[in-house]
């Protein structure tokens, strides 16, 4: 007795329908910190002095980290800082080769109707890169995910810090540089601040791995690859706002 085996288009659908439930389920997968997350940030004076502790809102920073959200923003940043303007020419473009290089028979070699051949030297490119955009945008509630994932990654690993304020009185660069000491950063440091006002902006430009950013413009990736996260009171009040709570 034989049996019927699965037609292959039913075997295919199938396992597609299997593997779009595995990606689904991934995708709604999150990572759990291990133990109590302390969810308050310990806010510092600019002599590095701790003055108080800032509580943030317990129902959104709960040590959750969505690797999904974090993959799929950090893709979509790159791809839209890319400039797409990789161009090569193809038979057409290449200037020349509008003669036959010999005739069509009698010479014992293969026939061609131009030098610009993409088999010959100097030829056109088969299948090379044109310009082209890149760009494109996730769902905001993806990229608010990603962003808040990156937030409770920083704090999980506590490396995210307040600041009461950050008032530079003049544009020098020993002024900020007094600041980073104080408050003992290394590495790549993101200052959060509500406001960036010109002595702020030109005493933190010239100081290598230092990015100071208002807090409506901050993305994932900005915290992700920062080694330390510093807000000011201000905008830590504000980040319900640039969340949409």
């Amino acid at each position: 007795m034989t049996t019927k085996k699965p037609a292959a288009g039913k075997k295919n659908k199938s396992e597609r329908t299997a593997r779009r439930t595995a990606i689904s389920s991934a995708a709604k997968s999150a990572v759990k910190a291990k133990g109590p997350v302390e969810t308050s940030l310990p806010v510092y004076d600019m002599n590095g002095k701790e003055v108080e502790r800032f509580q943030l809102n317990k129902e959104l920073f709960t040590g959750k980290v969505h690797k999904s959200a974090l993959y799929q923003a950090v893709r979509m940043y790159n791809a839209n800082k890319r400039a797409g303007t990789a161009s090569t020419k193809t038979r057409r473009d290449v200037s020349g080769g509008g003669k036959k290089p010999f005739r069509q028979k009698g010479t014992g070699r293969a026939r061609a109707g131009s030098s610009r051949s993409p088999l010959w030297r100097h030829g056109g490119i088969v299948f090379g890169p044109h310009p082209r955009d890149f760009h494109y945008d996730l769902p905001w509630k993806v990229k608010r995910l990603a962003l808040l994932s990156s937030l409770n990654s920083k704090l999980t690993d506590n490396k995210w810090i307040g600041v009461s304020a950050v008032d530079i009185k003049e544009p020098k660069t020993k002024k900020f540089q007094a600041v980073m000491d104080a408050l003992k950063l290394k590495g790549k440091s993101l200052f959060i601040v509500e406001d960036i006002n010109e002595n702020l902006k030109r005493s933190s430009r010239n100081i290598a791995g230092v990015s100071v950013k208002n807090y409506r413009d901050f993305n994932t990736v900005d915290v992700l690859t920062c080694d330390t996260l510093v807000m000011s009171k201000t905008a830590l009040e504000k980040l319900p706002e640039r969340l949409k709570v």
